[in-house]
């Protein structure tokens, strides 16, 4: 090769007394006066360079950090070896030292092997030397390889790899478009898929039969640490002539392995606990539960509106810990981070002494009625209890699952370095809206309800959907659905939502036009890349393991966009810019 004949993670003992030519980035110089060690970086790994004479001392320590270059010299073994880096018992003694691409700008915004304790708006600006960092960069390889398996795993399973547009029409699926303006046609725009949901079904309608892609989404949505604004990737899936748990094979054939080999965790193996949507909010008080957490959430409703303790006259969960000695100092931490967590919300609790006694907290309140408690808690003795109580169902829900999570995380009781799995079944096909107040789908528009058209005589908000998600270790990983693939139930589903067969029609054209031609039964799933690699690469921040990811305020500050364009190009495309008053 022209600028190496080895990388700088490969040369061992081996190669003492080969002439050899190394090239990278000079990583760090330690300069002892008359010798001067440097180390050079690349993508493989790091060499040591160690010179004494003049003149390549006086080049060495003229050539800034960060700069490229290339050392042609000898391999030498090391008189003090790190046994901690694979050429920790080699050095190079140079030759010749060559300058590739020097640094010209006098400081770096960070020093690159520290860059994670930089801002992370320093970093992503200029995220070309974050990523020279191998932690950083190890996060980016990681989801190359698990990739590069999810492909391979799905084509052993018959799965074909089919890529579907990203200019398409904008159609409500849930989320905000991406709209991009037509040259050609004058007040007319493309859409950025959110998702390839019906260019995926249409393949189903086209005689494909499993169908998969790596595939590009694009939602204009605010940032979370487990959600990154603008773009996305998922393994899309779909399949023909299959029901819902062949979709659940599926996954359940592929994801444990790749989990499992890329992370050394334990992983799940199938079958994954399916836990209807109704349950999980009863039990976990999400409808994306952590089965880390061996904590389950009880109603105490009936039993507390029969004591005398008026704040739990409401709808009132019970969370209880056994055989964990909780002390007072940490409850009261406890209860005053809950309130802060829920916005007010408040924590009761009491304990069943060694004897089954109630004791601390609210015990006064439940001591007449211990024995009941006690049967009711399912618990007899040395047992801590919390409690919460609301008006409404589904605030309460909401708070229990917050308490569940940070008992179990505040009392060590959350299982380490395992995954666990399950599938969140049987969705509402519909709810009111919170900020509509009318009927919405829950979901996903295009599910098929459970009982076909005879569905329909229920009340709406009591049917349910051939809808489910995949949760691991608490993050929702996908959502998926077996489709509605008969039009006279397509146009009954849209119906209660306000829209006619001519809106369908017009918001839904291919879709509904192929249905009409003769669609086979076929479902599908797709589960979030992004964040099936943040879990393996165990972090919390979905941006570190996404190459160029925007900032949380949807900017990308390394290419400065989104930023105004010059007024030829929106003439071009017939746009107008409206000054804000």
């Amino acid at each position: 090769m022209a600028y190496r004949t080895h990388n700088c993670g490969e040369l061992r003992e081996g190669d003492v007394g080969k002439k050899v030519t190394v090239a990278g980035w000079l990583d760090s110089k330690r300069d002892k006066g008359g010798l001067l060690f440097a180390v050079l970086r690349d993508y493989y790994g790091t060499t040591q360079v160690v010179c004494s004479e003049e003149p390549m001392l006086s080049a060495l320590r003229e050539i800034p950090t960060e700069s490229t270059v290339a050392v042609t010299g000898t391999v030498a073994l090391r008189s003090a070896p790190n046994e901690k880096l694979p050429t920790g018992r080699i050095e190079i003694v140079p030759e010749k030292v060559e300058i590739l691409g020097k640094r010209l700008l006098p400081a770096l915004p960070f020093e690159v092997n520290r860059s994670l304790e930089a801002g992370e708006d320093a970093r992503l600006k200029y995220r070309f030397l974050d990523l020279r960092n191998p932690a950083v960069k190890e996060k980016i390889i990681l989801r190359a390889n698990i990739i590069a398996d999810l492909r391979r795993l799905m084509t052993e399973q018959g799965f074909l790899e089919i890529s579907t547009p990203i200019l398409t029409s904008s159609s409500p699926e849930g989320a905000r478009d991406y709209i991009v303006p037509s040259r050609l046609y004058p007040g007319q725009f493309y859409a950025l898929p959110q998702a390839p949901q019906q260019y995926k079904q249409l393949l189903m309608c086209s005689g494909f039969d499993k169908y998969f892609q790596i595939a590009p989404c694009f939602r204009d949505e605010d940032a979370r640490a487990d959600r990154s604004p603008g773009e996305f990737y998922q393994l899309d899936i779909e399949m023909a002539f299959a029901e819902q748990e062949d979709v659940f094979a599926v996954l359940e054939n592929v994801l444990p392995p790749v989990f499992a080999k890329y992370s050394g965790w334990e992983a799940d193996k199938p079958p994954f606990a399916r836990i209807p949507y109704r349950t999980a909010l009863e039990e976990f008080g999400t409808d994306k539960p952590d089965l880390r957490n061996p904590l389950r959430i009880r109603d105490v409703t009936k039993l507390a509106n029969h004591c005398e303790f008026e704040p739990l006259h409401g709808v009132t969960k019970a969370i209880v810990v056994k055989d964990v000695n909780v002390p007072r100092k940490w409850i009261d931490k406890t209860c005053e981070e809950f309130k802060i967590k829920t916005e007010g919300g408040a924590m009761y609790w009491f304990k069943l002494d060694e004897n089954g006694a109630p004791a601390g907290g609210i015990a006064k309140f439940v001591a007449d009625s211990a024995e009941e408690w006690k049967s009711a808690l399912g618990v007899e003795k040395n047992a801590f209890i919390a409690l919460v109580s609301e008006e409404k169902l589904q605030l309460v829900q909401k708070r229990a699952g917050i308490l569940r999570t940070m008992l179990g995380t505040g009392l060590d009781l959350t299982e380490k370095n395992v995954y666990r799995f399950c599938w969140i079944v049987d969705f509402p096909m519909y709810e009111i809206g919170e900020e509509s107040g009318q009927l919405e789908f829950c979901h996903n528009p295009f599910s098929m309800p459970q009982g076909g058209m005879a569905a329909f005589e229920k009340d709406p908000l009591e049917i349910l959907a051939y809808q489910y998600d995949i949760v691991c270790n608490g993050v929702e990983l996908s959502s998926g659905a077996v489709r509605n693939h008969d039009p006279a139930i397509m146009l009954k589903a849209f119906s209660l939502v306000g829209l006619g067969e001519e809106e369908v029609r017009a918001k839904f054209p291919a879709l509904y036009n192929a249905f009409e031609y003769g669609a086979p039964p076929h479902a599908g799933v797709a589960p979030g890349v992004d964040r099936m690699v943040m879990l393996i690469a165990d972090t919390t921040n979905i941006r570190e393991v996404i190459a160029f990811p925007m900032n949380a305020k949807a900017r990308d500050l390394l290419m400065n966009a989104p930023s105004p364009v010059e007024t030829k190009q929106l003439d071009e495309v017939h746009i107008q810019i409206k000054e804000e008053k």
